[in-house]
């Protein structure tokens, strides 16, 4: 487990590094240090003001994904949970996409208006299960989650076509998930809004170990399973509304991650959450090294590369759950 860890750790700054060398003009390791280090560099605006920040934001966005599915999985005690499958990233992108049209500005109304659409889709998903009878039942939660995000997703198709805003134009490339509009600016407005859930979510690791056992459980054990639960929605929320502002939807990062550290490491979520949120940034910053190269000098969405990669494993993972 050292090893892995050691290497995990190790995998950081490489992975880092790749994501400010790899582009449409690739940069030599050596050029990419010269940059970093100097300002007057031949290549110091590149890595700089671009690479740079967008490496850093992909690599944030991925660990606060990562963790936000570890602790989603923990509470409805569901290995497919996910703020994508569940509907959150859906609410989160029309609630965006709402502000964008009706041209409310500033740092703050659509990264808001974002987390007011995916507490709404929390709510929805779960007004479903109850009404079907088994609120923490796993098909039906996923199955509820699933029918909301694909409600959001055809809400937003409506308003993109239907919106004259001009900064609607490039949304459905938005949608699909990406850091081609990074900047230092876009890297301190996600940052504000990740720090305070991030570390909230970090200090739920013992409650969500005992929310694992199960709800009645966890009860005997002296926790709030209520509190706990609305702590983790709640945190949730506001991670993936900022993820979805920042840079759109990005998809199966909270899945598979989480999956990968409970595997290699430890189910108990002490380590999985911090351990998560490394995973998590390597494989967006590698996810969007790849978009940026595959069809060079065109550039793939993020959120298309970590679809590749996911579904896959969420057919697996589906057909462990049911059988």
């Amino acid at each position: 487990m050292r090893a892995r860890t050691a290497l995990l750790l190790l995998l950081v700054p490489a992975t880092l590094l790749l994501g400010i060398a790899v582009g449409p003009v690739p940069l030599a390791p050596k050029a990419v240090w010269h940059a970093l280090g100097r300002a007057d560099a031949p290549a110091g605006v590149i890595v700089r003001e671009i690479r740079l920040p967008r490496t850093l934001l992909a690599f944030l966005v991925g660990g606060t994904l990562a963790i936000t599915g570890a602790g989603l999985q923990a509470v409805v005690r569901n290995p497919l949970a996910d703020p994508y499958l569940l509907g959150l990233s859906g609410g989160a992108g029309l609630g965006a996409v709402i502000a964008i049209a009706l041209h409310l500005g500033g740092a703050w109304a659509v990264p808001l208006a974002a987390f007011v659409g995916a507490l709404v889709a929390v709510a929805l998903v779960y007004r479903l299960a109850v009404v079907a009878g088994r609120r923490l039942d796993a098909r039906v939660l996923l199955l509820a989650g699933v029918v909301v995000g694909a409600f959001a997703s055809a809400v937003m198709s409506a308003v993109i076509s239907l919106a004259p805003a001009a900064e609607l134009r490039n949304a459905m490339l938005w949608l699909l998930g990406g850091f081609s509009a990074a900047s230092w600016h876009a890297l301190a407005v996600f940052s504000g809004y990740a720090v305070l859930p991030t570390l909230v979510l970090l200090a739920q690791a013992r409650s969500l170990d005992l929310l694992s056992l199960g709800e009645e459980p966890a009860l005997h054990l002296g926790i709030d399973v209520e509190r706990t639960k609305r702590i983790v929605y709640l945190a949730a929320s506001l991670l993936t509304a900022a993820s979805v502002a920042t840079c759109g939807i990005i998809g199966f990062v909270g899945l598979a991650v989480p999956h990968a550290v409970r595997r290699l490491w430890s189910p108990l979520h002490g380590s999985v959450l911090p351990l998560a949120f490394l995973g998590g940034g390597v494989f967006l910053v590698l996810a969007d090294a790849v978009a940026r190269t595959a069809v060079r000098p065109l550039e793939l969405p993020a959120g298309v590369v970590t679809a590749l990669v996911g579904v896959p494993l969420f057919a697996v993972l589906l057909r462990r759950t049911l059988v």
